[in-house]
């Protein structure tokens, strides 16, 4: 069973998501079922790919690519919601960094996943 934590700038940016995407949240929980879970136990293709230049050998940071929104209707997959995340194996866990739309947001903040490495790292 993994285990899951969220950083609270992601709970920040979950918030302010979740009054424009209603479904965010129950969104987000099948996400994590059926796809972030099958990906590190089973590892399916689920859409998730690492974040290059930011996985060690105690750990994995990942964005996920393909997230069905259903506030985003229409879009399926492609609804352009990104989560960033650290997988740890070692202890089976993972902690949620980031959430963003691509309208909003191009990439992923670089210097929050610095900061957080640093953090599990020391």
């Amino acid at each position: 069973m993994i285990s899951y934590t969220r950083h609270p700038q992601f709970e920040k940016d979950f918030k302010k998501l979740l009054k424009r995407f209603r479904t965010l949240e129950e969104d987000f929980e099948t996400l994590k079922r059926f796809a972030i879970e099958p990906h590190h136990t089973k590892n399916l293709p689920t859409g998730i790919v690492p974040v290059a230049g930011y996985c060690g050998e105690d750990y994995a940071t990942c964005k996920v690519r393909k997230f069905a929104c259903r506030s985003l209707k229409g879009r399926g997959g492609s609804s352009g919601l990104r989560v960033i995340y650290i997988y740890r194996p070692s202890c089976k866990r993972i902690d949620f960094l980031e959430i963003y739309f691509k309208g909003d947001k191009e990439n992923e903040d670089h210097s929050r996943i610095e900061a957080f490495i640093r953090n599990i790292t020391q």
